[in-house]
C-alpha cells in the first residue's frame, strides 16, 4: 500500500464526497495515514479491497469523510492577514458598528478546528482595539464537524508549536505553561461560543460582521459545495461585512454580491448594499 496506491484511491473517492484531489495534494500524506490505519482495522489487503467495501456498504463512506478531514491550524497562522485585520479590515468594522449603531461584533469561524483562529482573534481584539473602544464588545461563533477538536477548544491547551507566531508579549501574558502546555487565560476565552456543526449542511443563524473561513471550503470542496457554502455566508453577512478566506484560496468566478478587497490575502467585501454612510475600502 504506497503513496500511489493512496493517490489512486483518494482521486477516485474524492470526488464522490464533493471534495478536490488538488485541495489535498499538499496534505494526502495525512490523510493516507489514517485510512491505512482504517484498512488495518478492517483487516483489508489494500485500497482496492476497501473500494470494494464502500461499493456494498454505504455506512463506510462516513468513516471514509472522517478520515479526509485535514486539520492544520495555529495561532496568527499567515501573519500579514492579522496584520491587515489589525491596520485595515477591523477599524472598517468598527466604524461600521458606529454607523448602524451597535456595540457588538459579531465573527462567525467556520471549521474553526481546535480554537486556535477564533482565539486569535479575540487576543488581537483585546490587545489592539478593547482599551480604545470600550463602548465596544465582541462576539465569536465557532464552529466545527469535530467534537474532539471542540473539546479541545473549550479546553484552550496548546503545544507551543501552535503558539509560536505570537508576539513574545502576548504568549507571555495571555498563556499559563501547566504540565508542556500552554493554556489561553479565561480573560480571553469568555467571548467566544464553540458549536458542532458540519459547514456543508448549515450555518449559524444570527447575521454577522465577519466571517473567516480559511483553508476549508475554498480549499477541499467540490463547485457545488463551494457555490453553497458561498450562499450560505452571504446570506448570514450583514451589508458592508468582510468574508475572510485562505491566502492560497480564491471565491468561484461567480460571486455576486462580493468584490475583492484584497485577494492576496483571501479578503472580500460583501457589497450587496454597502450603506452609503460607510466608507467602503477599495
Amino acid at each position: 500500500m504506497d503513496d500511489q496506491d493512496c493517490i489512486r484511491f483518494l482521486q477516485w473517492a474524492l470526488p464522490r464526497l464533493h471534495m478536490r484531489w488538488p485541495g489535498f495534494r499538499r496534505v494526502y500524506k495525512q490523510v493516507c495515514k489514517r485510512l491505512r490505519r482504517r484498512l488495518n482495522e478492517l483487516g483489508l489487503p489494500g485500497f482496492g479491497a476497501y473500494q470494494d467495501l464502500l461499493a456494498t456498504n454505504p455506512t463506510e463512506w462516513a468513516v471514509l469523510d472522517e478520515c479526509c478531514r485535514v486539520t492544520i491550524s495555529r495561532f496568527y497562522r499567515d501573519k500579514a492577514v492579522f496584520a491587515f485585520l489589525a491596520e485595515q479590515v477591523l477599524p472598517y468594522l468598527i466604524r461600521h458598528l458606529h454607523q448602524r449603531h451597535e456595540t457588538v461584533l459579531r465573527i462567525w469561524c467556520a471549521g474553526c478546528a481546535a480554537g486556535e483562529e477564533p482565539y486569535s482573534l479575540a487576543l488581537l481584539w483585546a490587545r489592539q482595539f478593547k482599551a480604545a473602544f470600550p463602548e465596544l464588545s465582541i462576539s465569536i461563533v465557532a464552529t466545527d464537524i469535530n467534537p474532539v477538536l471542540l473539546e479541545r477548544a473549550r479546553r484552550a491547551c496548546y503545544p507551543y508549536s501552535s503558539i509560536k507566531n505570537l508576539p513574545a508579549s502576548i504568549r507571555e501574558t495571555a498563556f499559563a505553561e501547566q504540565g508542556g502546555e500552554y493554556c489561553l487565560r479565561p480573560a480571553y476565552q469568555s467571548n467566544i461560543e464553540f458549536r458542532c456543526q458540519d459547514l456543508r449542511l448549515g450555518s449559524p443563524t444570527e447575521p454577522f460582521h465577519m466571517i473567516v473561513c480559511r483553508n476549508l471550503g475554498f480549499t477541499y470542496f467540490d463547485a457545488a459545495l463551494q457555490g453553497e457554502a458561498l450562499q450560505r455566508f452571504q446570506s448570514r453577512l450583514v451589508p458592508g461585512g468582510v468574508l475572510l478566506i485562505g491566502v492560497h484560496e480564491k471565491l468561484p468566478d461567480d460571486r455576486p454580491g462580493f468584490r475583492t478587497w484584497s485577494e492576496r490575502l483571501g479578503v472580500y467585501l460583501h457589497a450587496t448594499s454597502v450603506p452609503e454612510t460607510i466608507a467602503a475600502p477599495g
